[in-house]
C-alpha cells in the first residue's frame, strides 16, 4: 500500500474503527476455532473444512491490515459549510448539458457510494470539482470522453 492519505469523515473512521475491533475481538477468535476443529478431524491433505478455515483466516488478516492502514492514515474531512470552492466534504449540486440535476458529496475512495450520491475524490467528477466555485463550468474527462457540468451551488 502506498502512504498516501485516507480521507474519511469522522462516521466513516468510526466505521472502520469498529470493524477492525469486530474482526480482531470476534472473527479471528471464531476462525481459529474453525481451524482447531477441522484439524480434529484429521488428515488435512483432503479436508475442505480446514482449507475453508484457513482462507477465511487468510481473508480476515488481510483486511485488518487494510482496515489499521486506513485508519492509521486517516485524514479526517472537515465540515465544508461555507466553503467557496468545491473540496473534500463537499456537497456540490451540479447540472448538465440536458437541464438534470445531481447532487454528489465529495468523500475519500474509501468511503465512496455513487448510488447514493457520495463520489470518490478520485473519480472523474470528484478531480473535476475540486477547487472550482459555483456557476463554474467544468469538464469532465472519462474513459468514454468528456462531458461538462454548471455547478449550481457548494455546501
Amino acid at each position: 500500500m502506498t502512504d498516501k492519505p485516507v480521507y474519511l469523515t469522522r462516521e466513516g473512521k468510526a466505521q472502520l474503527e469498529a470493524e477492525l475491533k469486530h474482526r480482531i475481538e470476534t472473527e479471528r477468535p471464531a476462525i481459529a476455532e474453525s481451524i482447531k476443529q477441522a484439524k480434529d478431524l484429521g488428515d488435512l491433505s483432503e479436508n475442505s473444512e480446514y482449507e475453508a478455515a484457513k482462507n477465511a483466516q487468510a481473508f480476515n488478516e488481510g483486511r485488518i491490515r487494510e482496515l489499521t492502514y486506513m485508519i492509521n492514515n486517516a485524514q479526517l474531512i472537515e465540515d465544508s459549510n461555507g466553503a467557496k470552492e468545491v473540496r473534500i466534504g463537499s456537497t456540490v449540486t451540479v447540472r448538465d448539458d440536458d437541464g438534470d440535476e445531481m447532487t454528489y458529496t465529495i468523500v475519500g475512495s474509501s468511503e465512496a457510494k455513487p448510488a447514493q450520491g457520495r463520489i470518490s475524490n478520485e473519480s472523474p467528477v470528484g478531480k473535476a470539482l475540486l477547487g472550482k466555485h459555483a456557476r463554474q463550468k467544468v469538464v469532465v474527462e472519462t474513459p468514454g470522453g468528456s462531458y461538462k457540468l454548471m455547478i449550481m451551488k457548494i455546501k
